[in-house]
């Protein structure tokens, strides 16, 4: 039997996750560790990469902590690297209630899923089957493309 004989290019696949109370405390230490594992990936805490992603896992968490908060229920980050691009998943407990970006207000809230949309080359919203959660996740490049 004759196999095929081209060479299969390696994919390097890196992946981080973790379950957070859902909590501002909790928020805070999902942004903590994603930094702290990009920095692991090779992205230094200063880098650009590193300050994107971060930021999107930021404004996700608080969106998880303030809208999809479920009692008992925590949330899950979870970063796959892959390919130059860093999807980032944030899932949380409420799934009637689907993120929506709105043009800001006079207070301060409302420009979190702006800034995602801006940093961000797609993002979105996914329910999961049975309806027991929703993920909101966002895709980050790596890398600029040339040209």
């Amino acid at each position: 039997m004759q196999g095929d004989t081209q060479a299969q290019v390696p994919v390097t696949v890196r992946t981080f996750t973790q379950l957070y109370s859902c909590t501002p405390r909790g928020a805070r230490l999902a942004r903590r560790l994603v930094a702290n594992r990009m920095d692991v990936w090779g992205f230094a805490y200063d880098s650009e990469v590193s300050e994107n992603v971060t930021l999107v896992v930021a404004e996700l968490a608080a969106n998880a902590v303030r809208h999809g908060r479920v009692r008992g229920r925590g949330f899950r980050v979870r970063l796959l690297l892959r390919d130059g691009v860093v999807r980032v998943e944030v899932a949380d407990g409420r799934t009637d209630r689907l993120p929506v970006p709105q043009e800001p207000s006079d207070d301060e809230g409302g420009r979190g899923l702006l800034l995602v949309a801006a940093l961000a080359e797609r993002w979105g919203v996914e329910p999961r089957t049975g309806g027991a959660y929703k993920v909101v996740w966002a895709e980050v490049r790596t890398q600029r493309a040339a040209g």
